[in-house]
């Protein structure tokens, strides 16, 4: 107790009067500083340990987190969510399940439908990533599902006619291969063409040498074209649909029935419209009420129904034909010889001549038909013959001038391009009609087709008829002479124009007036 006496000892115990806080405050400033100081260091020595207790816990802390983290991490699962048409249907693990699904499906497809290029719709599907802690991915029930809903359709090309489909390919090239195919059922081979020129020149009285036959065989295909526009575009098709090309083919050119209008033409009948749409005569006159078979006019409508081709191929073809002309022939009278009577002093000798024509057919029916021209191949030599001068007035030469003036033929004579034709039609812008040969007006009317039609006898066993014309200038038993007028082209009875329809009968036979002028 050294140092502490009286007053100091009693302010160190203190007393009952005081506080702790006066009982432990220092009585001066050393004290003071020392007990200060004392304490600034019992605090901070609780500071650190209070920090080192927080460090301790973040440490601890963190290290669990960190563990739950990498656990959770550790069972978290990635998947996709399916679905077709917004609605789920379940999940899958990978998206290359889904592509293995497809390609398996397609596959299959493929094998049911060989001849076809198939595919799979895939419209709709779509997937969704996912990620969850622990998911249980059902892909098996998933796929199973999708599988029995994914269907299959032909890839395919299909040819359209005026927005109605005539039939579908399996791709371009199948395309392009059936229409060329539908092409070359209307473009005449060569050896098709020349034989049937050669037929129709032996029934025109064309030479059988070797080198008529040559010229007789020209035949030149133009052009051939399809006159529709085919809109080809590619489909999803049922592959029982998709046809092959030998389908499509016969099922263009075989088409459908429907009602077309036919407009008859020159050389027309009945009978032929009928054979020609393979129909019934009395379907014809059902479909077409006051329609009769001696009044069919050139130009007049017929409802028909029939099966028509689904395309129209249009060929055009440049045809020379060679035919036999007649030998001019001279007549030297004779005054001593009795009327009629005549005499050969010199047979003569056939020549040949090319006819040139430019034929446009649609589907194998002639629809035009252009003359371009002739040209002398061979000329023939002269008949001479001595007649008597005793003639009977009207009596013919044999020899026939063009009944018009500056003439142009725009329908030749014979069974030609399956139509018949009796004569040849002549347009020109001279209209007089001139008298071919002399001899003695036997008709003078109207008859069934010809329209105001003149007959003339020539007393030789010739006759020569003028058709459609629009006034007659002669009367029945008028004898004329070679160039005489006879009357004025025109467009009556069956006719499409204004033209001169001709004829050559020779013993009531019908010839090819050609041959004569």
């Amino acid at each position: 107790m050294k140092g502490f006496t009286g007053k100091r000892w009693q302010l160190w115990r203190g007393d009952n009067s005081r506080t702790q806080e006066q009982h432990s405050r220092p009585e001066n400033d050393s004290e003071r500083s020392e007990l200060e100081s004392g304490r600034k260091w019992s605090d901070l020595l609780k500071s650190r340990k209070m920090v080192l207790a927080g460090v301790a816990v973040v440490v601890i802390a963190g290290a669990v987190y960190l563990t739950g983290q990498q656990y959770v991490k550790a069972n978290t699962v990635s998947y996709y969510r399916v679905y077709v048409g917004g609605k789920e249907i379940g999940t899958i693990a990978s998206e290359s399940q889904l592509q293995a699904l497809i390609e398996r499906k397609e596959q299959e497809y493929k094998q049911k439908y060989p001849d076809v290029d198939m595919a799979v719709h895939t419209e709709g599907i779509s997937t969704k990533p996912e990620q969850a802690y622990k998911a249980e991915v059902d892909a098996e029930s998933t796929l199973s599902e999708l599988y029995g809903m994914l269907t299959g359709y032909a890839k395919g090309v299909e040819l359209k006619v005026d927005g109605k489909v005539i039939a579908v390919v399996k791709d371009q090239q199948a395309a392009r291969e059936v229409l060329e195919r539908v092409k070359s059922q209307y473009a005449p081979e060569p050896d098709v063409a020349a034989s049937t020129l050669a037929a129709k020149v032996k029934r025109t009285g064309g030479s059988a040498t070797a080198g008529a036959k040559t010229k007789a065989s020209s035949a030149t295909l133009e052009t051939v074209e399809i006159a529709e526009d085919v809109a080809q575009g590619e489909v999803k098709s049922d592959p029982n649909k998709v046809m092959s090309s030998e389908e499509a083919v016969r099922k263009i050119l075989q088409g459908d029935e429907e009602a077309i209008q036919y407009e008859v033409k020159e050389g027309d009948t009945i009978s032929s419209i009928a054979a020609r749409f393979d129909v019934s005569q009395k379907e014809l006159f059902a479909n077409n009420p006051g329609v009769e078979e001696r009044t069919l006019q050139i130009g007049t409508l017929l409802n028909v129904k029939a099966v028509q081709p689904a395309l129209t191929v249009r060929t055009v073809e440049h045809v020379m034909e060679e035919i036999v002309t007649e030998p001019q022939v001279i007549v030297k009278k004779n005054a001593s010889m009795r009327a009629g009577e005549t005499k050969v002093i010199s047979p003569g000798s056939s020549g040949l001549k090319t006819m040139e024509y430019r034929i446009t057919k649609e589907n194998g029916m002639v629809v035009d038909e252009e003359w371009l021209g002739q040209e002398v191949t061979k000329k023939s030599s002269p008949k001479i013959v001595v007649r008597g001068t005793k003639v009977v007035l009207g009596e013919g030469s044999g020899q026939f001038a063009w009944p018009v003036s500056s003439a142009k033929m725009t329908s030749s004579y014979g069974e030609r391009w399956g139509r018949t034709h009796k004569g040849i039609d002549l347009v020109s812008s001279k209209r007089n009609i001139l008298a071919a040969d002399d001899g003695v007006v036997s008709f003078v009317g109207t008859k069934t087709g010809y329209g105001n039609c003149i007959i003339i006898d020539h007393k030789n066993g010739y006759e020569t008829l003028y058709g459609h014309l629009s006034k007659i200038s002669v009367k029945k038993g008028q004898v004329v002479e070679k160039g005489d007028k006879i009357g004025v082209m025109g467009s009556t009875g069956r006719s499409t124009g204004t033209h001169l329809h001709f004829e050559i009968h020779k013993n009531g036979s019908i010839q090819n007036p050609m041959k004569y002028l």
